[in-house]
């Protein structure tokens, strides 16, 4: 299956394929001062990192940084575009005209754990191309991360059934997309959306809606739920998903069966007391000899609404609201800082909101069971640290040198299994849905204080 991403050129000729744009103003108002004393030559580092978790939630999972990459190297003007930016100057625009950025960028791979203070992403070249990098680099990753740490806690909370994404009427219908690819990278198992399933080659799965059954009825008014499903049965196999809750969920199940005898594939609840509802479901779905079908339940999940049902029979899950929107998938909070100018560490140190300044690369120490003990942030150039009897991984690793993405980018195939060992590395209370400490703590080692 094609993706949609693959086909767009290194140098975009269209706005269509340009990310410029995708910006505020004023970072190409910053820019035009910056040309204008030379500070945009200056060589500095700029960090992507979040200074604690949503919620007091235990650990984040990096998504997006393969469309942050993308997104850079089709950061591209178009004569278009700047005929219409009367605010700059022609020096201002004459840069843009040549805009490419030809920078490093290093950071953590998709479907990796983060913490607070987690260097996530680095972006080193000059002032200038960083600069106007900002707004789009957060957008994607802000987004894309806050969506995949909370398919991942719906994912352990589900504890080996599958879960659905089913957001698509719930939010922007291009942020359902790249919703739909955080969500199966974090460990659901197929998608509603057609666009989704087309541009990243996630499985879509999907039957019918309420408003199939309601819109078959008797000469008299009356509704004809058997009809419906008949139809469905006959269009799209035994094996499909009958929605049996339009009316009497009890009698609609027996119409399911009744239609489809003993190899239905499955049945789905989207109202109701779910926990005692699939009890009644699954007991009477036995008693009529369906022992093999299914019971698929949707109707505003989130992570603790499906470790409630953890002991009731349910065989998949829909989530639609709680993982496409704020609601669910809180903002990751990241932000994007200069951490470091002409080789100089520099921090912000306002109240609430101060960093370490200075490029950083990341190592995560682990005991011989494998869980994470410590994830320790150094200077970019560095040596490891001692360890003692623990072993130590590289979390920071290179994707794009010169402005060209690094070769041999895991497939987001690779990175939903990546995320998927990930997990089992965290401690067991790492896990809880609780509000509590960052399940791996983060430690600065090797920096100097930051001057005033």
């Amino acid at each position: 299956m094609t993706n949609i991403s693959e086909t767009i050129p290194s140098h975009p000729s269209t706005t269509d394929r340009s990310t410029a744009l995708l910006t505020d103003k004023y970072e190409l108002t910053m820019l035009q001062a910056a040309l204008k004393d030379g500070s945009a030559h200056r060589q500095v580092a700029c960090e992507v990192f979040a200074r604690r978790l949503p919620n007091e939630r235990r650990y984040g999972v990096v998504a997006g940084t393969e469309r942050v990459l993308r997104a850079v190297r089709d950061f591209q003007f178009t004569a278009k575009q700047l005929a219409q930016m009367d605010f700059l100057d022609e020096q201002t625009k004459e840069y843009l005209r040549n805009y490419r950025f030809s920078g490093q960028i290093d950071g953590y791979r998709e479907g990796e754990i983060y913490f607070p203070n987690s260097p996530l992403l680095t972006v080193r070249g000059t002032f200038g191309e960083c600069l106007i990098l900002e707004t789009v680099i957060l957008s994607i990753m802000n987004s894309d991360s806050a969506v995949a740490s909370a398919a991942s806690r719906m994912v352990v909370a589900a504890d080996g059934r599958p879960i659905i994404e089913m957001g698509s009427r719930r939010t922007q219908e291009y942020a359902v997309v790249t919703a739909a690819r955080a969500a199966y990278l974090a460990g659901f198992q197929a998608t509603s959306n057609l666009e989704a399933g087309y541009r990243y080659d996630i499985p879509v799965s999907g039957t019918a809606a309420h408003a199939w059954t309601l819109a078959h009825v008797n000469e008299d008014g009356t509704p004809n739920e058997e009809a419906a499903f008949r139809t469905q049965i006959e269009t799209l196999g035994v094996e499909t998903t009958l929605l049996v809750d339009t009316y009497d969920i009890t009698k609609g199940v027996e119409t399911a069966v009744k239609v489809a005898g003993p190899e239905l594939g499955g049945v789905r609840i989207d109202s109701g007391d779910l926990g005692p509802v699939t009890r009644r479901v699954r007991k009477q779905l036995d008693e009529l000899g369906n022992h093999n079908t299914k019971i698929v339940v949707s109707s505003d999940l989130d992570e603790f609404a499906i470790a409630g049902l953890r002991g009731d029979p349910v065989d998949v899950y829909g989530v639609g609201t709680s993982v496409v929107t704020g609601s669910g998938a809180p903002t990751a909070g990241m932000v994007y800082k200069v951490v470091e100018v002409e080789g100089h560490p520099v921090a912000k140190r306002s109240s609430s909101k101060k960093s370490q300044g200075g490029a950083k690369r990341a190592i995560r120490t682990y005991r011989s069971t494998g869980v994470a003990v410590e994830e320790l942030v150094l200077p970019f150039g560095a040596p490891d640290p001692e360890t003692g009897t623990l072993s130590a991984r590289e979390i920071t690793v290179p994707l794009m040198r010169d402005g060209e993405i690094v070769k041999d980018l895991p497939t987001l195939q690779e990175s939903r299994e990546y995320r998927a060992k990930a997990i089992t590395t965290l401690p067991w209370e790492g896990l809880a849905l609780t509000r509590d400490e960052p399940a791996v703590p983060t430690r600065m080692v090797g920096f100097k204080p930051t001057s005033r």
